[in-house]
């Protein structure tokens, strides 16, 4: 366990209002301070006890309720108090100015959830999740976030260090005992090995990046010619009149952004102007901006008017999802591509597909019931992972056997980044500091 000499204080409840705000105490200190405050004794952890909260100069600022958690059974490991009191901000300041008076500080943003990584309450996967809760921006996000909270992604991640640890050990022992009669590094076992190493692995990256989706969301722009439909498409999808409609080609000339939910995925629909040829320069003011949406949505749908000359996008990119638009006006079926979505907006027909194409273009296979959340750092871990096994598998081929375990190590290490097994102060840093005060 890691032992801190300071007491950190903060409010754990947002600012404004509200029925009920926290102080949250954490640290050696933590227990004399709430005594101090209440003019209580608290000797039976977990145990509410409602008290008037006084100042240095006696004078009540408060009443509410006291709770203790004691070491090592608390959140953060440390001895835990917190104060409940009224939720209105210059209570919760008056409050948390006598807690510090008498011997705590401020907390930094997320150094709560901090000291319980370092006391191993939690590793860093859960920390994360912990933020990841907070933010949600569905109802699937919060269910997948929990998921990691308890350890389910954790597990994955665990399961390959195992596989990874075996497969180390093998390497190295042949390299330790050269002179046995067997060649370890060219038996087909450890071929094996390394083969459902990267297999799990690839599993695990596919899950992975579906969890960063249902974390941080995604961008879909909606791009096409002048009167394609695709502010009919948005309003569609939103399932509300956002843009305005009109068969007079050109009504969007700005970007209109919109947030949804789809199939649990946090959405940002981007409706952008008909994009050709024009001199009008406020119009092509707003075809620059479509062309840059074009560029950094995580999806693309491209519109196309089925009642008009079908004219195909004339690239393929693996972003892209081609949407053909007053398919109920189509006047021929030709050079369709069987990628192709057929949708009319006007009769909202195709529009259930189309939800489930996006869905599909965003993860391995939906999202159920085992989804849990993560973070962009993570695929580039697991992908830094892969490159450190692949390369153990190249040198095995030329039976070097010590490059091979070198790589293998630093497989090992960037593995363990994830979890904070292995890390660098910066990296906590870098992750904690993005967590709200009082977390």
């Amino acid at each position: 366990m890691t032992v801190h000499t300071d007491t950190i204080a903060a409010i754990a409840t947002p600012a404004g209002s509200g029925g009920v705000g926290i102080i949250r105490i954490s640290g050696a200190k933590a227990k004399r301070i709430a005594e101090k405050i209440t003019r209580l004794e608290l000797s039976t952890p977990r145990k509410a006890a409602f008290a008037a909260f006084k100042n240095m100069a006696e004078q009540t600022i408060d009443s509410g309720l006291v709770l203790y958690f004691q070491a090592p059974a608390s959140f953060t490991g440390e001895d835990v108090i917190e104060l409940q009191g009224h939720g209105g901000q210059v209570v919760m300041n008056m409050l948390l100015k006598a807690v510090i008076a008498h011997g705590a500080r401020m907390a930094r943003p997320g150094e709560f959830s901090m000291r319980a990584f370092l006391n191993e309450k939690i590793d860093l996967v859960q920390a994360e999740a912990i933020a990841d809760v907070i933010t949600s921006g569905s109802e699937a996000a919060v269910l997948a976030s929990q998921r990691s909270l308890q350890g389910a992604f954790s597990a994955h991640i665990n399961h390959i260090l195992q596989l990874l640890i075996e497969t180390r050990v093998w390497v190295e022992s042949a390299i330790d005992f050269p002179e046995e009669e067997i060649d370890f590094l060219s038996d087909s076992g450890l071929q094996q090995q390394l083969a459902d190493l990267n297999r799990t692995l690839k599993k695990t990256l596919n899950k992975t990046e579906t969890g960063v989706v249902l974390n941080q969301g995604i961008s879909i722009a909606i791009i096409g010619k002048p009167n394609a439909g695709k502010s009919s498409l948005l309003n569609c999808l939103t399932e509300e009149e956002t843009a305005i409609i009109s068969e007079v080609a050109g009504t969007t000339r700005d970007v209109i952004k919109e947030d949804v939910v789809i199939a649990g995925i946090p959405v940002r629909l981007i409706d952008t102007a008909g994009i050709h040829k024009s001199n009008d320069p406020i119009e092509q003011q707003g075809i620059e901006r479509a062309l840059k949406m074009k560029q950094q949505a995580d999806v693309v749908l491209h519109v196309i008017d089925g009642s008009d000359q079908l004219v195909m996008l004339e690239e393929s990119l693996n972003n892209h999802i081609t949407v053909i638009n007053k398919s109920d006006l189509m006047k021929t079926a030709q050079n369709i591509p069987e990628s192709a979505l057929l949708v009319s907006a006007k009769l909202k027909q195709g529009i259930d597909s189309l939800r489930e194409a996006i869905v599909n273009q965003v993860t391995s296979g939906g999202l159920n019931e085992n989804s849990f959340t993560a973070r962009v750092r993570h695929i580039e871990q697991l992908k830094l992972t892969q490159s450190h096994i692949d390369a153990a598998e190249t040198q095995l081929s030329y039976n070097q056997g010590e490059l091979s375990a070198e790589e293998l190590r630093l497989a090992q290490n960037a593995l363990s980044e994830i979890t904070g097994d292995f890390s660098s102060d910066d990296l906590l840093g870098e992750i904690f500091s993005s967590f709200c005060i009082g977390k």
